[in-house]
């Protein structure tokens, strides 16, 4: 594999690393080194900030009409050069390529939603709120908006938020994880293509300081973050302090709840996607199945079955589950194993694939309520059996961990799955549905430890993210315009 250059971008032109500390980009699938990542100057990250805020001055005054007009245009590119892309995400993140073509199928949806800003960013008039006086709000763009992605979905996540501040009329600096910055290299370069003006869009490359100086930049003025619950904390805290609006997707471990008269074949299929699908390196993974009753004893078989069978090897080929993400994520993950070395039932640190980082499907079982992995976050492809006598007891164990990001249902009684939506205290719900990801006029939700903000990703949400709004009380007195 030949080495690729990785560049920032600002003001529209790529522009080559002044840095001198570097990170190794990886197939994840071989182990071998692909690109070398130079990390971003403090004077390389200015220029990308003061490139988004001279852009901002005169985009936002462009009609919301027009501002739209390069997001159309994307959209067509990204359908046309979407094999290469899925390409690119499967080379340096590992999945499969249908995962690949999932995320960036979604990524595309966001882009079609944003293109609605128009009707999306209407606000409310009142006439005669009192005799010849007229109330009304409007929304305008809020600045430069800094997006922290993480390596999981980088096709897709910065795109529950790019798509909306730029269709708003904010500016946007991107730091992709140092982890897989390729992605989003070949999409800036689509972007280019799409007709967006120099400074609207902007990509600096770099690690946690990197992060953390957009954080603090003065002219920076909102952060959108994806990753860990720690980390999520820590940016919202920092960000709040700084004065900054903010939104953290946070970690998870989201627990499935399997009642007795659920369909064996079809929701074992499906929750062995949501636990191994993107080798459980995502946030809406299914990481507890709560087996209720009498469905113990069949799903665990089928589950076990299931993890077992399952084939696993580089993303390019005819598999169903690809690597981790680095070699530091499988040790991690294999340690957290060796802490409950008794309770592998299914043991995915056993196989014969002698390159890359992997780690099979596995399974955990016989765990004690109190045992601290039940409430860890492990981000890989490890699914955890648990038995609970009754509905009940099940969300009583899914209402009492920190996390809040999903939690599924599988059954077909109507009275249990209302019952679950309204109960389940959490951010995304599934009834049937193994990955509960909301479409992209939908929130990305999240509740508890899983979110850090007010107002989530895609949709909505997102335009009122991006944009101030404020309220206009307007009287013109009779006597004024006969002056005139």
């Amino acid at each position: 594999m030949e080495m690729q250059d990785v560049y920032h971008y600002w003001g529209g032109q790529w522009q080559k690393p002044l840095g001198t500390e570097t990170i190794e980009v990886h197939d994840p699938a071989l182990g071998q080194t692909i690109a070398t990542l130079n990390l971003a100057t403090e004077q390389e990250v200015n220029a990308a900030v003061e490139a988004a805020h001279t852009a901002f001055q005169s985009w936002r005054r462009v009609p919301v009409t027009e501002r739209v007009q390069p997001l159309f245009r994307l959209k067509a590119i990204l359908e046309r050069d979407f094999e290469a892309l899925t390409r690119t995400i499967t080379l340096e993140c590992g999945k499969t390529l249908a995962e690949s073509r999932g995320e960036m199928r979604r990524a595309i949806e966001n882009v079609e939603t944003a293109c609605g800003t128009p009707y999306l960013i209407q606000s409310a008039f009142n006439e005669s709120i009192a005799p010849g006086i007229d109330e009304f709000s409007i929304r305008q763009p809020l600045g430069v908006a800094a997006l922290l992605c993480p390596f999981n979905f980088p096709g897709m996540i910065p795109f529950w938020f790019l798509p909306y501040a730029i269709a708003v009329g904010s500016t946007v600096v991107i730091k992709p994880s140092e982890r897989v910055p390729l992605t989003m290299q070949m999409l800036m370069q689509l972007m280019q293509e799409s007709g967006l003006p120099q400074g609207v869009v902007n990509v600096i490359n770099g690690g946690r300081h990197t992060s953390e100086q957009l954080i603090a930049h003065p002219l920076v003025k909102s952060i959108s973050f994806v990753g860990s619950s720690a980390a999520a904390r820590n940016v919202y805290l920092q960000a709040a302090t700084h004065g900054k609006r903010v939104q953290c997707q946070g970690g998870a471990k989201n627990p499935v709840v399997i009642l007795p008269d659920a369909d064996i074949e079809t929701s074992t299929a499906v929750i062995a996607d949501s636990a191994f699908g993107c080798a459980g390196q995502r946030c809406l993974a299914s990481s507890i199945a709560i087996l209720v009753g009498e469905a113990n004893k069949p799903f665990a078989e089928s589950l076990r079955d299931a993890a077992a069978t399952r084939k696993t090897g580089n993303g390019f080929d005819d598999v169903q589950m690809g690597p981790v993400i680095s070699e530091a994520s499988r040790h991690r993950i294999e340690s957290l194993l060796n802490s409950v070395n008794e309770n592998v039932s299914i043991d995915g640190r056993k196989h014969d694939l002698d390159k890359g980082y992997f780690v099979k499907p596995t399974i955990l079982e016989n765990l004690d309520d109190t045992n601290p992995i039940l409430r860890t976050e492990i981000f890989g492809p490890v699914l955890t059996l648990i038995e609970k006598p009754t509905i009940e007891a099940a969300l009583e164990f899914v209402n009492s961990g920190a996390y809040g990001n999903m939690a599924c249902l599988f059954t077909r009684s109507g009275e249990a799955a209302r019952r679950f939506r309204t109960e389940a205290e959490v951010g995304n719900v599934g009834i049937n549905v193994g990955v509960a990801a909301p479409m992209s006029y939908f929130p990305f939700s999240g509740a508890r430890e899983s979110f850090f903000g007010d107002l989530h990703g895609q949709g909505e949400d997102a335009i009122r993210f991006f944009t101030n709004e404020k309220v206009v009380v307007e009287r013109w007195p009779k006597e004024w315009s006969r002056k005139f």
